[in-house]
């Protein structure tokens, strides 16, 4: 088993089967062949189908109590066999040579951490902004200056040996938002301190929803660093309201109920 891609999923009925059907595709095309390449669930306690979307279409699924999403991404991780570890969202869309260029990036064995980076399935004016905005500062704070705005969101698939997450302990499971951020800073001081790269995985980006644009309004990510720190500021506990219902899905368990 070379690469183990591990999925967190809470009620993602909608968009884990077009994820699913690209990773399919991305599968056929490893050079390594498609039996090379795990496919891991993690279920957050799912009501709408989504572990049994997973078991049909091949998947292995690990159910996951904590609604956090650093432990659903450990849980899964603690149970996968490749020696390279693979992390993507359920609502993202992968590359057709994802897995080809994941193994091209770690190839030589001189790095600790990569992304494929990611652009929106669509797009506006305000899109733009916000996207390119937070993509390019956390670029620049977190692997130097972003190739170009398409692929500057340090995001989209994250790959990193299966023994540089063992030695972390895999994602911070205080964290409840930001925990993909912190991880990445810790991969990227690991391989600052033995010698190895971390960056860009090239020619491979992903293509992400816009769900939390069309739950949110297209112009919330230009406006969501100040109203952020505000809150932290003034208002912790509309922080943590705000954090359950952003990150955690509650319109995906109300949807979920009204099923």
């Amino acid at each position: 088993m070379r690469i183990s891609i591990v999925v967190p999923a809470f009620n993602e009925s909608r968009y884990l089967p077009r994820l699913l059907d690209t990773v399919e595709r991305a599968r056929n095309r490893y050079r390594r062949g498609r039996n090379a390449i795990e496919v891991i669930v993690a279920d957050n306690g799912s009501t709408d189908g989504t572990p049994e979307i997973a078991h049909a279409r091949g998947c292995t699924v690990v159910g996951v109590q904590p609604r956090n999403i650093a432990a659903v991404r450990n849980a899964g991780a603690r149970i996968a066999h490749g020696t390279l570890l693979a992390f993507v969202d359920a609502d993202t869309k992968v590359h057709p040579e994802t897995f080809n260029a994941i193994d091209d990036y770690f190839a030589a064995g001189d790095a600790v951490v990569g992304v494929t980076g990611a652009y929106p399935e669509r797009d506006s004016l305000p899109i733009t902004l916000g996207w390119g905005l937070v993509g390019g500062v956390t670029a620049l704070l977190r692997f130097g200056v972003p190739r170009r705005y398409s692929e500057c969101m340090p995001t989209g698939v994250v790959a990193c040996p299966r023994d540089d997450w063992e030695a972390l302990g895999g994602y911070p499971e205080s964290w409840a938002f930001a925990e993909d951020a912190r991880f990445l800073l810790e991969l990227a001081k690991r391989g600052r301190g033995s010698g190895r790269r971390f960056g860009w995985i090239h020619g491979a980006p992903a293509i992400v929803s816009t769900r939390k644009f069309d739950a949110h309004g297209d112009w919330h990510y230009v406006t969501l660093p100040a109203r952020m720190a505000m809150w932290m500021l003034f208002d912790p506990q509309a922080m943590n309201r705000w954090v359950a219902d952003y990150w955690y899905g509650r319109q995906r368990e109300t949807s979920s109920r009204k099923r």
